[in-house]
């Protein structure tokens, strides 16, 4: 199991208050075997990446963005005096709406509210996270940023966290020791930008005309423009159809390959990955996609290509953890740092229904950590970890996890979270036939939501969709007696 979880756990720092960090507070208190549980969080209320910011007047960006090695974030500020508050550009958009329905969103034991449309919009999840922190809330250090988390050697047995952090309001830096770290502080702070022959120079040429999505805030920004989406997972064709009605049409989209979320909505035109940004001394804003294609006139290019995973606070691990930010590396079924397994990550995995996954990952960690629940030792940590890359590639497909990879997994953590000695502790909720079915649909849901227009704000059920599991079943029953016979 590691030398470092022979000593007891008794002391636990989680850095980052939004959902993971809040989730994984909730599992820790359940165990009853722990004194201390001190949540860090920069801003100044719960919600992590969820709160809504208006961008500042300094969000600078480069272009291209693939270095994850950047500084702490730094906020700007809100109100005046000692009313002001920190606030960090957060990857939300005015009109956002979640790409998950809410029954395979919520926590196991906090529902969203019943008449809440059936994708919920960002304010709705906002204050359903506030709603599901209360609990925990006396636990919380707000507007404190977190410099530093290392591994200090208190005597041969025990190592200790010494975790460093800074009152943005006040400007004072403490420092505690702990025996176990939570990294809970989410990845949606440094874009990735994919370098691009010619990309640096255009961008020179056209400053600012190259964004990325985590700087989208709304689509009349884009009014007459010639705009191109490069990406279409959920953020990318999201802001596609917000922008479709404000841009020139048709809006571009480029992509490697066709996207499931798309809707039936016209006024795009399909384009393959960009190949070359063409010179701005012989061309006018152009650039030629792999099929040899060129554009002219383009205005403006959002990235919707996600983001670098990047622990500025872990410096002295960088070189265990991080190598190209496209993934974390030395984990142990992407929660457990193999080498000492009391510092945990958090909702790493892409790809998941976040929400329910770190319940999930919580309860496992919670009782790891309180002995309830034995590790593997390391040489098979690092072998599952092999046997990762040997599936996936040492990439972006390592945390990647395709539907029902995502349902395998948090059934496979719940399973083992149920073989704890003890009745004590906290259970998330286990997946079954109905809500794996529904995970199953919800592109089509998705999609289906989206062709309402308007009318989808008083959708709040897949069954109004015509998405009803139990009818489903029934037919699909039907046509096996119908064989049978």
């Amino acid at each position: 199991m590691g030398s470092l979880l022979e000593p007891p756990i008794r002391r636990i720092a989680i850095v980052g208050g939004g959902p993971a960090g809040v989730a994984a507070a909730k599992y820790l208190i359940a165990e009853k075997c722990f004194e201390t549980i001190d949540i860090y969080e920069q801003q100044a209320t719960t919600g992590g990446a969820w709160n809504y910011s208006e961008l500042s007047s300094e969000n600078p960006i480069d272009v291209p963005q693939t270095n994850p090695d950047q500084p702490l974030d730094q906020p700007s500020w809100r109100g005046q005096g000692k009313a002001s508050i920190p606030v960090f550009t957060s990857p939300m958009y005015d009109r956002l709406e979640t790409n998950i329905p809410k029954p395979l969103m919520s926590y196991s034991d906090t529902p969203f509210p019943p008449k809440s449309q059936l994708f919920p919009h960002r304010d709705v999840v906002t204050d359903y996270l506030e709603r599901y922190a209360k609990e925990v809330k006396s636990l919380i250090q707000f507007e404190t940023q977190v410099i530093d988390v290392r591994l200090q050697s208190r005597h041969a047995i025990h190592d200790v966290w010494n975790v460093e952090s800074e009152n943005l309001v006040t400007g004072e830096r403490k420092a505690a020791c702990y025996d176990a770290v939570v990294v809970s502080s989410g990845h949606y702070t440094i874009p990735f930008i994919p370098s691009v022959p010619g990309m640096k120079e255009w961008n020179t040429a056209y400053p600012s005309a190259i964004s990325h999505s985590k700087f989208f805030r709304r689509p009349e920004d884009f009014v007459n423009k010639k705009v191109l989406v490069v990406g279409n997972a959920a953020s990318g064709v999201d802001i596609a159809a917000q922008i479709v009605p404000y841009c020139m049409p048709p809006l571009l989209m480029s992509s490697r390959s066709e996207s499931f979320l798309l809707s039936s909505a016209t006024g795009r035109k399909e384009l393959p990955v960009i190949s070359e940004f063409l010179s701005p001394s012989i061309n006018n804003r152009a650039v030629r996609f792999s099929n040899g294609h060129v554009e002219t006139d383009i205005d403006a290019i959002v990235y919707c290509t996600g983001y670098l995973y990047s622990y500025p606070f872990l410096r002295s691990l960088h070189s265990q953890l991080i190598s190209d930010g496209l993934r974390v590396r030395n984990l142990f079924q992407h929660i457990f740092y193999i080498e000492h397994p009391s510092l945990a990550f958090l909702t790493l995995p892409m790809r998941i229904l976040p929400f329910p996954l770190c319940e999930a990952q919580a309860a496992v960690m919670a009782r790891v950590w309180s002995k309830r629940l034995e590790l593997p030792s390391v040489k098979k940590m690092h072998a599952w970890e092999d046997d990762v890359i040997a599936e996936k590639g040492d990439g972006k497909g390592f945390h990647a996890q395709n539907f029902p990879e995502d349902f395998d997994y948090h059934n496979f953590l719940y399973d083992w979270a149920a073989q704890a000695n003890g009745t004590v502790g906290k259970m998330p909720h286990r997946w079954d036939e109905k809500e794996r079915w529904l995970r199953q649909q919800f592109p089509a849901i998705k999609k289906a939501f989206g062709d309402r227009g308007e009318g989808r704000h008083k959708v709040t059920t897949a069954e109004e969709l015509g998405f009803d599991y139990d009818a489903w079943l029934e037919e699909e029953r039907g046509k096996e007696e119908k064989f049978e016979q």
